[in-house]
């Protein structure tokens, strides 16, 4: 809402720049730069400023200050709409980390400090959310009140005799750590990107007075900076001000689906919708209708309509055509595509290939035990598949055995996407959902506590999946779905999959232990640490003895003690 109260649907921001040269005698070494989209990339990745500052030795970092700002306007907006922020900005800022190094290795290896070397600090607006990148030591500030709050962190050392010198920036390493923070907006917010020419010669009382007082912000930033230069400074003077106007209310799923589609009635069996030939009805639910239809081109496809009973649920069915949208940004052959579409729709439906063979809870009614062999073929291919959505920032959150197919050729694919999470949409949303969209049984328990999601919490429902193709059972029974709250997922103990029906190796058995884990930072950093687990028992525990059976199944431990003593009883109670 602006500050009149008129509803808006887009992210509103006032900006203010200046820089000049220093007195040094030099080229100002310091670049800056703002974008400002509209429509959809507005919603879908935020507005950008950013500044960088080339360090002083160097005849040529103003390039690299120049190229690292220009980078990140530029590639930024061309990443894939399905990253967030930092994911996204993070990529560039790498690449462009690289291209530096690279320039400084081929010019001068042993003459760093001549070399294409720069700071950047960026600051993306997205949704109701601030985004801070940083490296090096030009600065991010937040007005508060009478003074300024810093959003970032100097990366120097200090150097004997000379002041201090980067310990962090783009060009001086082959790879970049970058800094990064989130806070939430409020419109009036007001935020305020400097170099060191200027932030080390002000009195932040003056500047906020300056930022408040002046006709305009350019105004407002060429004051700032000339103060700074009365006050003694000889560097370079850049600067920017940003003050947040409006905050936007619509939904970004919105720009993505058509929310105007009408829902249709239910095809028959030789029907044609937008030419597509229905065949048959292959499944339903409560949510929706699939059909095995006839493409234009002959091909097999997968018709999905969305059931009468969700025409009052605009939530629901934005979300069903995001299931397209996410399927037409994956690519691998576990995950299920999208199929060509036509232009236009008389209704909604979304279009995928369609899948000749079985669902997984199929399979494993089929093959109540699975050889290990088996096992491991189909967990790689899950693996690949839950890859596929972990590298474009999203969360598949419904994974299960109902929505896993295996075709006819024993490929396995990932389907159902409309419980996925996309942190490039979520994060533009004015209330981000936290509705939890899975299957309870398989559902990780970060999901119930509110703690952080991400790719371990897919690991947790991937561990539940692989446990029970094994075992016929769930590792914590139907303790996971009743956890509402940190007591009780501490309570959660996990049941081995070691038993006498079956003869699970004690590593497997370890490494479903820690996929399954109630803490999601308890569980392994990546999946291939996970594929690895399932391949091979871990170096140096060959001579490792069984578990006790305390340890594997305590509940059938404490029933053998109590049935032992049991026993004693009834014999002293025998005995004369």
């Amino acid at each position: 809402m602006p500050k009149d109260g008129t509803p808006t649907s887009a992210l509103s921001v006032q900006i203010g720049q200046f820089t000049q040269a220093g007195l040094k005698g030099q080229r100002n070494q310091d670049f800056f730069g703002a974008t400002v989209p509209t429509g959809r990339a507005l919603r879908l990745k935020g507005v950008t400023v950013a500044i960088a500052d080339g360090i002083t030795p160097s005849p040529v970092s103003h390039e690299a200050a120049e190229l690292a700002v220009k980078s990140l306007m530029t590639d930024y907006y061309a990443t894939s709409d399905a990253w967030g922020v930092q994911t996204a900005a993070s990529n560039v800022i790498a690449a462009t980390n690289g291209w530096l190094y690279g320039l400084n290795r081929r010019a001068m290896p042993e003459r760093a400090e001549l070399g294409h070397i720069c700071t950047l600090s960026a600051l993306i607006l997205k949704g109701h959310s601030a985004h801070v990148l940083h490296v090096g030591d030009s600065r991010i500030w937040r007005v508060s009140g009478a003074g300024l709050e810093p959003l970032t962190q100097d990366h120097v050392v200090p150097v004997p005799g000379s002041g201090t010198q980067l310990s962090r920036g783009l060009g001086l390493d082959q790879t970049v750590a970058v800094d990064y923070r989130e806070v939430p907006l409020q419109v009036g917010d007001v935020f305020v990107l400097t170099t060191d020419g200027v932030h080390e010669h002000w009195k932040p009382e003056v500047v906020v007075t300056a930022i408040r007082s002046a006709d305009t912000l350019d105004a407002a930033a060429e004051g700032i900076a000339s103060a700074a230069r009365d006050a003694g400074s000889r560097d370079d003077l850049t600067i920017q001000i940003l003050r947040v106007e409006a905050l936007p209310e619509a939904d970004p799923l919105a720009e993505l689906v058509d929310g105007g589609l009408p829902l249709l009635p239910l095809p028959e069996p030789g029907d044609t919708l937008d030419g597509f030939r229905i065949v048959r009805k292959i499944h339903e639910n409560n949510r929706s209708h699939i059909f095995l239809a006839i493409a234009p081109d002959g091909q097999k496809v997968a018709l999905k309509l969305p059931a009468s009973e969700t025409r009052s649920e605009p939530l629901f069915l934005r979300q069903f055509l995001m299931e397209e949208w996410i399927a037409r940004r994956l690519s691998s052959p576990h995950v299920l595509r999208a199929a060509p579409a036509p232009e236009t729709r008389s209704g909604l439906y979304v279009v995928t290939e369609y899948i000749e063979g079985l669902t997984l809870r199929q399979w494993m009614r089929d093959n109540p035990e699975p050889t290990l062999d088996e096992v491991r073929s189909l967990a790689r291919q899950m693996i690949q598949g839950l890859r596929a959505f972990h590298r474009k920032d999203m969360l598949h959150q419904d994974f299960r055995p109902e929505n896993i197919m295996i075709d006819s050729l024993g490929t396995l694919k990932i389907i159902d996407l409309g419980a996925t999470r996309v942190q490039g949409v979520e994060e533009g949303k004015a209330r981000p959902s936290d509705a939890i969209l899975g299957t309870l049984q398989y559902t990780a328990p970060e999901y119930f506590v509110g703690d952080h999601t991400g790719p371990q919490s897919d690991q947790f429902s991937l561990g539940v999946v692989l446990y029970e193709m094994l075992t016929g059972r769930l590792p914590y029974g139907a303790d996971a779905a009743r956890v509402s709250n940190r007591r009780d997922r501490a309570r959660l103990r996990y049941r081995s999959a070691i038993d006498g029906e079956n003869a699970v190796p004690y590593w497997i058995d370890d490494t479903l232990s820690r996929a399954t884990h109630p803490l999601g930072h308890r569980r392994f950093a990546a999946l291939s640490e996970l594929e690895a687990g399932l391949t091979a028992p871990p170096e140096g525990s060959r001579g490792r003895a069984k578990r006790p059976l305390a340890e594997r199944d305590p509940v059938r431990f404490w029933q053998a003690i109590s049935a032992l003593l049991f026993g004693l009883v009834l014999i002293l109670l025998a005995l004369p």
